[in-house]
């Protein structure tokens, strides 16, 4: 058994050691030292720098904020919490935590301060790392919360205690050598189903889920990737922070997507690794561009790879080599248009719990699959259907240890011969390609025994220029199961149109729903007007920008 403070872990038996995660940034550092670690762009002025960080600086900043936590009091084992947008004192706050053997508990930067003081007071968080503009509001949970120490802007803020100010001269603190069973994050999921919960991380998990990722990625040392995914979230994290670390890549983090090409451009980028919205919008662009002109037409339709390399060319580069999908669903229209470019997109599954990664696909593997189980991940399809459909059930070394507190929770979300399940349906072909329908929960079952998974309704729906957001649901009250849908409408095209009135822009859109419907089977179908629901705001969305489907199904305002 291995212990650590106020746990109890249990290691696999006759399972590898895996590298720590401060072990393997050492090890990155003694062999990439001088190389770019983090890219980040910075606005002065009107005009667009890259601010970089070797790896040596990054461990070297590490060291010294390592120190004064530990003169602090901060202990092997300990809380360490990072609220803000992915930043330089971001990363030297991850790395810190983990040098000192603490527990790295990432949170994301648009909580508001209730549900950080309760997910603060759970985790028993020792010192909290805040975004600068965060810092007033926070700073006086130090009084409220028993055992936080302390509140600390990542950056420079007037009247903050700075991470910049908390830097001693010289690293004096003792090198935590943690176990790889013990636990390294505590990651709070997202809270789609109404709360969220504490999924616990050991180092092993998460490195042995890197190694298996680069074991069917090919990237290295001169590769740039440039993500737009948060590393408070275990994608961000794991995929598009530690990985590239690992072989001594650069990471280049944005959430600027008006700038984002040339912000690529400028850093030669390799390698972008983002959310499926991004593809999709990426795609729409692109395919309103070339309806636009009758030379990019004729090339689209008999000379697509041609079309592709001209565009890569100008938007990315020519040594720009493939995109990384995950998160959440890409849609396999969208993969496959990119691909038929010659743009290859490799898609990933997997979950908070599995650290994340699962499965992922090749770069042009056919589009809809999510791709073969990463190596030492075993994927199998509980109790299927006469179509292959069933849960998806996973068991590896990147499974979780488990929910923080929550035994009971642990103890379901296991089978009794330990496969964990996912939640989600899916089905394998015979080359072991995973292919997945839609969330369990979210399945809507007809009387007639007819399945309908809401995400291929709403992306029909979403199709519809007038349609912003779309959620699909199952409505019982009429008596019985129909599909039905929320919609937030596109009202700066409905504007233009002339339409400001809610009542007008429902007949509108239903007309263009009855239109849109003709691509779904029957039965797949919203039956009436009374199915549409008009919301009067966007819709509350996670971190991965799903929708969060808890806080709306079963009670929609109708207008």
């Amino acid at each position: 058994m291995s212990t650590n403070k106020r746990y109890i872990t249990t290691p696999i038996r006759g399972a590898r050691r895996y590298p720590t995660i401060p072990a393997f940034l050492a090890r990155a550092v003694r062999t990439y030292g001088d190389r770019a670690a983090l890219r980040l762009p910075v606005s002065k002025e009107g005009r667009l720098f890259i601010q970089e960080t070797t790896y040596k600086e990054l461990w070297e900043l590490a060291g010294k904020l390592a120190t004064w936590l530990y003169h602090r009091g901060v202990q092997e084992g300990d809380r360490v919490a990072i609220l803000a947008k992915p930043s330089l004192g971001w990363a030297v706050a991850f790395v810190a935590t983990q040098r000192l053997g603490a527990v790295a508990v990432p949170l994301d930067a648009s909580l508001q301060v209730p549900e950080i003081r309760r997910l603060l007071a759970e985790a028993e968080v020792s010192v909290l790392f805040c975004a600068p503009d965060r810092y007033s509001e926070l700073a006086p949970l130090a009084k409220e919360i028993p055992g936080l120490k302390e509140v600390v802007a990542i950056e420079e803020a007037v009247g903050a205690l700075s991470l910049w100010e908390v830097l001693p001269g010289e690293p004096s603190f003792k090198e935590a050598q943690p176990d790889p069973e013990d636990l390294a994050v505590l990651m709070y999921t997202s809270g789609t189903t109404g709360d969220s919960k504490g999924v616990m991380l050991c180092h092993r998990n998460i490195t042995a889920n890197i190694e298996a990722m680069l074991k069917m990625i090919r990237v290295g040392p001169e590769d740039r990737a440039l993500t737009i995914v948060p590393w408070y979230h275990i994608y961000g994290l794991t995929a598009s922070l530690l990985a590239p670390l690992w072989v001594g890549a650069s990471v280049t983090y944005t959430d600027d997507y008006r700038n984002l090409i040339s912000i690529a451009q400028k850093v030669g980028v390799t390698i972008i690794i983002a959310v499926p919205k991004l593809y999709h919008a990426l795609w729409r662009r692109l395919s309103e561009n070339i309806e636009e002109s009758l030379v990019k037409r004729v090339l689209h339709r008999f000379f697509p790879r041609f079309l592709g390399k001209l565009i890569k060319k100008k938007l990315l580069g020519e040594q720009f080599r493939f995109f990384i999908s995950g998160g959440a669903p890409l849609h396999p229209e969208v993969a496959g248009a990119l691909r038929r470019l010659g743009l290859g997109v490799m898609e990933g599954y997997g979950l908070t719990e599995t650290s994340p990664v699962l499965t992922l696909s090749e770069p042009f593997d056919p589009p809809g699959t999510v791709g073969r189980p990463l190596p030492g991940v075993q994927i199998k399809i509980d109790r299927p259907d006469a179509d292959g459909l069933g849960e998806v059930l996973v068991r590896g070394p990147n499974v979780m240890l488990g929910y923080y507190k929550n035994p009971k929770r642990t103890r379901e979300a296991f089978t009794e011969d330990g496969w964990f399940r996912t939640g989600d349906l899916g089905k394998l072909d015979e080359q072991g390609r995973l292919y997945l329908a839609g969330r369990k929960k979210n399945m809507i079952m007809l009387e007639s025994g007819k399945k309908i998974y809401p995400e291929e309704v709403e992306w029909e729906l979403a199709r519809i220029p007038e349609i912003a957001e779309v959620l699909v649901y199952e409505d019982t009250s009429r008596g019985q199961p129909m599909v039905a849908a929320m919609v937030y409408p596109n009202w700066d095209l409905l504007h233009q149109q002339g339409i400001t009135d809610p009542e007008r822009a429902k007949e509108v859109l239903w007309e263009k729903i009855k239109e849109a419907q003709q691509n779904l089977a029957q039965f797949k179908r919203l039956r009436d007007k009374e199915c549409l629901t008009i919301v009067d705001k966007p819709f509350e969305k996670s971190t991965k920008q799903e929708i969060k489907r808890h806080l709306y199904v079963n009670k929609p305002v109708r207008l």
